[in-house]
């Protein structure tokens, strides 16, 4: 997919809108984690700060959560209401 560089919307806003798609409708169900940066990278041509902008919106807005040495992952929200039931 590509990034429109010329238009009004940072790519970092683009390429976090194009993730929130996917992990809405399944392409990266909870629980798994999103590609890497240097696949992230290599699939939508920008730099590796661009990406994390990308995913820091995403970490702001509750979908994804870093898991330290492993990756990005979505979150499992079905899980985490589990584990906060009575």
């Amino acid at each position: 997919m590509s990034i429109d560089r010329e238009g009004p919307v940072p790519p970092y806003r683009q390429i976090a809108t194009i993730l929130r798609a996917r992990i809405e409708d399944g392409s990266i169900p909870p629980g798994r984690r999103i590609p890497s940066l240097v696949a992230l990278e290599g699939e939508f041509g920008v730099a590796r700060d661009t990406l994390r902008k990308a995913v820091q919106v995403l970490k702001d807005e509750g979908l994804v959560h870093t898991v330290q040495g492993m990756g990005v992952y979505v979150v499992d929200r079905a899980a985490e209401a589990d584990t906060t039931a009575p």
